[in-house]
């Protein structure tokens, strides 16, 4: 099919979580591979994306991923996305924001995801 460039080599990460045996209440672990994808990153361009909360400076860097239909079945919005380093951008870990959300008319999944970063004054 035409339009596509599955040239970036993904990894979907599902957060391990055991229970407390004391209090019963959930304990999050590592972040483990769950599966990969070759995708389609394709970053937003830039706009009024920087805000500022105290001295703390939030910048997001959103990003619509696509992949293969069949490639993204039991990925949820729980997990987290670990792009591939390539010529442009080291290795990036992006949150999913929404999605899955199958595009019936190309045979693909689009997800909506968000690199996060944080930059203030050291303590």
């Amino acid at each position: 099919m035409t339009g596509r460039h599955r040239d970036t080599l993904i990894t979907f990460e599902a957060r391990e979580t055991t229970q407390d045996p004391v209090y019963g209440s959930t304990v999050e672990g590592e972040w483990n591979q769950h599966s990969q994808a070759w995708a389609e990153v394709l970053d937003v361009l830039p706009s009024r994306s920087e805000s500022i909360d105290g001295s703390i400076s939030l910048e997001r860097r959103p990003a619509r991923l696509r992949i293969d239909y069949f490639d993204g079945v039991g990925v949820t919005a729980a997990m987290r996305v670990k792009v591939a380093a390539d010529a442009v951008w080291p290795e990036r870990i992006l949150q999913i924001v929404s999605g899955p959300a199958l595009k019936r008319d190309t045979q693909e999944w689009e997800f909506v995801v968000e690199q996060m970063s944080t930059e203030g004054e050291a303590p």
